[in-house]
């Protein structure tokens, strides 16, 4: 386990309509009543029996509190190449090396309310990794996980979408991973 030091005052990369890079702002400054479209990404991890790592997200978090996501999500720091932001949220959340990473949905974008009123607002390119070890959860950013069948999991996402952050049920939908 690493567990990378990251703190609030990491910047994220904002972004115009068309996905174009015009500045960054402080992270902790980012997500508020009205966050500005800024850069994500969220990443699926399979283990080598096909099941599909979810989380549980820490009862601290500023959004989405307690709620069943996909593996990982982050922002990539100013400059950041994508693929590196991954692979350093791995080791952050998780303390997980991946073996492989892929871009599975590269123009992915939500905009989602909480209930505290945070709005998430993201171009959020889709990554699909594999990793053969178990996590060992960073405690400030995961509260619990599971190893799952995909197809199960797409299952429980169309019966009771509200338990799982929205990301997760829009994303369900469009990936092949949980349609196999």
């Amino acid at each position: 386990m690493n567990h990378t030091t990251e703190t609030v005052e990491d910047e994220v990369v904002l972004l115009d309509e068309s996905g174009t890079p015009i500045g960054r702002a402080p992270k902790s400054a980012a997500h508020g009543p009205d966050t500005a479209l800024h850069l994500a990404f969220s990443c699926h991890i399979v283990n080598p029996i096909g099941e599909v790592l979810i989380t549980r997200r820490a009862v601290t978090k500023q959004t989405w509190a307690g709620v069943w996501t996909n593996s990982f999500c982050g922002h990539p720091k100013p400059a950041e190449p994508l693929l590196h932001a991954v692979r350093r949220r791995a080791d952050f959340e998780l303390g997980l090396e991946l073996d492989t990473v892929e871009l599975a949905l590269p123009l992915f974008r939500y905009r989602a309310t909480d209930a505290n009123g945070i709005v998430e607002n993201e171009v959020c390119p889709v990554y699909l990794a594999t990793a053969s070890g178990e996590p060992d959860p960073n405690p400030r950013e995961v509260a619990e996980y599971r190893w799952v069948d995909p197809r199960a999991l797409a299952t429980a996402v169309g019966a009771a979408p509200w338990a799982f952050s929205p990301w997760l049920v829009l994303q369900a939908r469009e990936l092949e991973l949980f349609r196999a």
